[in-house]
């Protein structure tokens, strides 16, 4: 009997064994859109000041997507009538065709508006500042990048473009944001029925290294800050220059430089090589450093210490503000704020020392100010300017009351000569000097380095 009994348990044990389910494997991240790299650039076409070094990077067997902060709708057009949104709707198309020769397909636009400044803080507040960083924070979670690649957010002597800026404002944010699960929560929050609309499940994603190219006239002032390239060796895929398939790729924005691109065809591969050195085509790529959460060198390998997997979120140390003079004077605008970027950011950048800008002789400058008064009072602030000759102050310098415990916004204004050897192209560098005293003692004095050109855009 104890033998019926045993086998009886037997075949039960069996038959539930046999019914149990078997364990089911949970959908994870989609390995289509993972990449090593994530460039974050503000037009089509401005992916060219990268595509080299990416083309030496896709060699090496690494996976590249691309985000652009506009679709270029402002931009020019030599290649048909199009303007505004319809213009949009074909750079867009150009830029997805000039990645698609390099083998890039995986390519985002965060739907900014073109924005025609050299102020930051205007492209910020044309692209919608928060939608537009919630939807990068959005794409670093899916694309899980290794790196990222951008524009150096600063002010510099060049084109300087705010949209460029914005770019690198932007994608640093992200860098600092993404692996935080407190940011954009219902991103990684997970679906609490079929088909939910809102709740997307991302995971929260750190990158490891963020780089910057610069938008600067002179970029011999970033050597050795980070990594150099040289776009002249052979591809061991296209079997031709990196310099080349770059120029390559470029070829298809021809809303932008239908004029250049076919004035290039006409030259022979020796003509065009030595036509593409003198315009820039051929220099070196540099990079600088802006953060590597896996140590490294500052001019190593961009993926030196980078290894597979992730690591966790590593929230920015962020040092004490220094308490400020109870009564100053201080550069607001786009200067002002790049200070308090690198300081929340933990960025160690290079940048100018006194600030710089590039604007168009002829025009105007404005210096924006922060007039601060922390006593018990309120207080005279007098603002006073030091021009080179032939400048002329045209609005906000005198005495102004600021009240007590108050920081008040001014500015003053200048009006730019006309550049009298703008035929030759000659460029001057200037000095302007703003001074505030209060109570006959000096209460700041800031310097601000200006260029004149020919052509420039607005400030």
């Amino acid at each position: 009997m104890r033998q019926l009994g045993m086998l009886v348990f037997a075949f039960l044990l069996a038959a539930v064994q046999g019914g149990a389910q078997e364990a089911r494997q949970l959908l994870t991240a989609e390995e289509r859109y993972k990449a090593d790299i994530l460039l974050v650039v503000a037009h089509p076409d401005d992916e060219g000041a990268a595509t080299p070094y990416l083309a030496r990077a896709l060699d090496d067997g690494k996976r590249v997507a691309v985000a652009f902060g506009t679709r270029g709708s402002s931009g020019a057009n030599e290649a048909g009538a199009e303007q505004a949104a319809a213009l949009g709707a074909v750079r867009e198309i150009e830029a997805r065709r000039a990645l698609a020769l390099l083998g890039i397909t995986n390519v985002w636009f965060l739907g900014g508006k073109d924005t025609a400044s050299q102020n930051v803080l205007q492209s910020l507040a044309n692209w919608e500042h928060g939608a537009a960083l919630e939807q990068l924070v959005r794409l670093v979670r899916l694309t899980r990048p290794e790196v990222v690649l951008t524009f150096l957010p600063g002010t510099f002597i060049g084109e300087d473009h705010g949209d460029h800026q914005a770019a690198g404002v932007l994608a640093t944010e992200a860098f600092d944001l993404a692996g935080d699960p407190s940011i954009f929560p219902e991103q990684v929050a997970a679906p609490m029925r079929r088909l939910e609309p809102f709740l997307e499940n991302l995971r929260p994603w750190q990158s490891k290294k963020i780089y910057y190219f610069p938008d600067a006239s002179n970029d011999e002032m970033f050597r050795g800050k980070g990594p150099e390239y040289s776009v002249k060796d052979i591809s061991k895929s296209a079997k031709q220059a990196y310099w080349r398939m770059g120029l390559e790729s470029f070829s298809a924005h021809q809303t932008q430089a239908k004029g250049y691109l076919d004035s290039l065809r006409k030259l022979s591969e020796a003509e065009l090589e030595k036509k593409a050195v003198s315009d820039g085509w051929g220099d070196a790529q540099r990079f600088v450093l802006g953060k590597s959460l896996v140590g490294g060198s500052v001019t190593g390998d961009i993926f030196e210490n980078v290894k597979p997997g992730g690591i966790g979120f590593v929230r920015t140390n962020v040092p004490a503000e220094p308490a400020p003079p109870e009564v100053a004077i201080t550069l607001a605008g786009p200067w002002g704020f790049y200070e308090e970027f690198r300081r929340e950011h933990g960025l160690t950048l290079w940048h100018p020392e006194p600030p710089e800008i590039a604007l168009q002789a002829g025009t105007s400058l404005a210096i924006p100010l922060w007039l601060r008064n922390e006593t018990a009072a309120a207080r005279e602030i007098a603002l006073a300017v030091d021009l080179p000759a032939g400048w002329k102050v045209s609005g906000g310098t005198g005495e102004f009351v600021v009240g007590s415990k108050q920081v008040a916004a001014g500015r003053v204004e200048i009006d730019l000569p006309a550049m009298e050897d703008a035929a030759h192209g000659k460029q001057e560098v200037r000095e302007v000097t703003v001074r505030g005293e209060s109570n006959a003692q000096s209460v700041g004095v800031l310097k601000l380095r200006v260029e004149l050109r020919k052509r420039a855009l607005p400030e």
